[in-house]
Order: C-alpha cells, then structure tokens, then sequence
C-alpha cells in the first residue's frame, strides 16, 4: 500500500499493524497518498462507495464467501443423494464461485477495495464458511449464544481500549471518509465498527432466542409457507428500515443491536403466528 500518508506518521506502527488495523480504501488512498500531485485522476463514486472503516480485509466478501459456501454445499450434498449428474451436483460451486467474483469486482469498482483486500476477505471468508459447515449452532442451548455474544462485545471494547491506551485510534478512518466521500450523506453509521459489533452480538442473541423459543422451527404446508415467507418479508423490511436516533450513539447502538435481535425473533414468530391461524381455521 506504500505510504499511509501524514495522518498515520504519529502511530509509529509495525507494518503488520498498518495492513490488519490501518487497511487503506482507494477513494481516500488516491488523494491522501500525493502519488498523483500533478494530476489526480477523475474518480466516480457511488452510494456504496464511502465506506468509512479500514478497507482490509473486504468484509463484503468474506461475508459472501462465508455464507454462501455452506448454502453451496448444502445444496451440493442435497443433489448427491438425489443422485443427480455431476455436472448438476458441482453446479452450486459454480454458481458461488461466480457470485464471489462478481461481488469482489464491483467492491474493486466502486472504490471501496484495492484487489488484495478482496482476495484476502474471500480466502478469510471461505476458510470460516469450511469451518463453520461442521459447527452450525443448531439446538444449542440460550446459554452458549448469550456467553457467546458477552465475550464478543467484552473482547471487542477491552482490545478497543488497549489499543487507545497505546495511541492507536480505531476511528481514524471515519475522518477520512468524510474528508473525500464526494456526498456527506453517503458516509453512513451503519457501517462503523462499533455498529457492526452491535449488528453481529444482536443477531448472535436473535438467534439464540428463536432457537430458545421453537428448536426446529415450524413444520408448514406450501401454502402457508409462502403466507409466512410474504409476512416475514413485510416485517423485515419495517423494521430494517426504521430510522434511528443519531444524537445519542449509546441509544443509536442499543436499538441497532435490538433491531438485529429481531430478525431471527421474526423468522420463527412468524410462521408460528401462521401455523397457530391455521391451527384456528381448522378447529372452526
């Protein structure tokens, strides 16, 4: 990444420290780096363009990397013992490996990544997901998700704090963002790091709950499973999209984290508000 420019010359960091926690994104990198003094390229940004936290790795494509390689092998396992065709049965791999891409290149795009950060996301993201296929937290009890999403948000805020103590600032990003993103009001909080830690430890109890609540789910005909994917949609997209108060950032993190805890809470409340309807319908 060559030099970080004047805003990181007081940290005195390891280059190790400089390419995890100081990972620099190419709308701010080309004008802050004065490699391009004589004459700075015209750059086209875009809503997704102003991320304001470090750039390395790509989260984007470790999530997707993650993610969608157990929803590929559960699909490859699902057509290997419908015995299907090989090319059929390797056809989700294809399909992941195509969409990983796609979503590498439009983050290297828009700004967002230099190519290694998304090279390294997707090699993070797909180690996890290889990880995470022979873990799924399936039918633990509340207890695992509840010690689980403590210990996630205690090691974030202490490693937060010692890292303050020694001078670093996790937040140096966030000016940078705001100093070249070419609309204020891309550079959004809901991509910060402390809201993304709220994100993730709500969803982490979410789902803790919902397991809690029904083991298993609800076993549902196609009719009202189609109801419940429409009504779970509905409510998604409500409380997805519910503004939150910004003044505060201790209230602002709260209801983050809660609106998060409710996306799990929904997918199994609704189909179980349907499989109780259906249940009355029949009675009548």
């Amino acid at each position: 990444m060559g030099s970080l420019g004047n805003h990181h010359s007081g940290h005195n960091l390891s280059a190790l420290h400089v390419s995890v926690l100081f990972g620099e994104r190419p709308f701010w990198w080309i004008p802050e780096s004065h490699i391009f003094a004589n004459k700075l390229p015209k750059l086209e940004q875009y809503s997704s363009t102003c991320e304001n936290g470090p750039g390395s790795p790509s989260g984007h494509a470790m999530v997707t990397a993650a993610v969608w390689y157990v929803v590929a092998s559960s699909l490859h396992s699902y057509l290997y013992r419908r015995n299907c065709s090989i090319p059929w049965t390797y056809a989700p791999y294809v399909l992941y490996g195509t969409l990983l891409a796609v979503v590498c290149i439009s983050r290297v795009f828009v700004l967002a990544h230099f190519p290694h950060q998304v090279f390294t996301g997707s090699i993070a993201g797909l180690l996890l997901g290889i990880y995470l296929l022979r873990r799924v937290p399936e039918r633990r009890p509340l207890q695992f998700f509840m010690a689980l999403t403590s210990s996630l948000m205690i090691g974030t805020l202490a490693l937060n704090a010692a890292l303050r103590t020694m001078g670093v600032d996790l937040s140096w990003s966030m000016a940078l963002a705001k100093k070249w993103c070419k609309h204020s009001e891309w550079v959004r909080p809901d991509v910060a790091t402390l809201t993304s830690l709220s994100r993730d430890c709500g969803a982490l109890l979410g789902m803790g709950l919902a397991q809690h609540w029904k083991p298993g789910g609800w076993q549902l005909a196609r009719g009202p499973q189609a109801l419940s994917l429409v009504l779970s949609y509905i409510a998604l997209y409500f409380v997805c999209s519910a503004p939150l108060p910004l003044r505060s950032p201790v209230l602002y993190y709260t209801l983050f984290s809660v609106k998060f805890t409710l996306v799990p809470l929904i997918v199994v409340m609704v189909p179980g508000l349907v499989h109780l309807m259906m249940r009355k319908i029949k009675r009548n």
